[in-house]
């Protein structure tokens, strides 16, 4: 599912066109994080969703997500995609280590990964970032919406992920060890 696109003001290594093309002959890199508060002893409490909406006018839950682009290390990128999802006062706590809880591999039709993006093939380094200040919904997101992970996890929430999304919630509340 392709979701509307802000133009990128600094686009990295590649114009629109030559974007495009790479797109179609190479799998992409990126990076996502789910943004999440955790209790006063360090449990997952909330979980931020962004809601989207697609060329269609469909409204969809994601997560923060972008391009690696040519020279920037993952913290970068992370944190670059972080503030401008969440806006600059979002304050995320970076991981310690840039191991992700699950490596995502989409694919532009449907494939045994269960992933999609329209788009493009891309690998996507998945990370659980904690976040301490106010967000601020930039960019194509049109609202962030904090939910415990019993309602990030139910039916209701599951059903509004494009692309196979939801499985990542799944795995990133497990990874937390959420639900012992």
């Amino acid at each position: 599912m392709n979701f509307l696109r802000t133009p990128d003001p600094n686009p990295g290594w590649l114009n629109e066109d030559d974007l495009q093309e790479a797109r179609r002959r190479l799998p992409m890199v990126y990076v996502q994080a789910l943004p999440v508060r955790l209790d006063p002893l360090g449990y997952l409490s909330e979980i931020g969703l962004l809601l989207q909406a697609t060329p269609e006018g469909e409204m969809m839950y994601t997560f923060v997500s972008g391009r690696v682009l040519y020279r920037e290390t993952i913290r970068a990128a992370l944190l670059r995609h972080l503030e401008k999802d969440l806006g600059t006062m979002a304050f995320p706590q970076l991981p310690v280590s840039t191991t992700p809880f699950a490596v995502a591999e989409f694919f532009p039709s449907p494939s045994e990964t269960g992933l999609t993006d329209d788009r493009q093939h891309a690998v996507a380094l998945s990370y659980i970032v904690p976040v301490r200040g106010e967000c601020s919904p930039r960019q194509d997101a049109l609202q962030l919406s904090w939910m415990s992970p019993e309602e990030a996890l139910s039916p209701e929430v599951q059903a509004e992920f494009a692309g196979g999304r939801g499985d990542l919630v799944r795995q990133a509340v497990a990874h937390a060890g959420w639900g012992r």
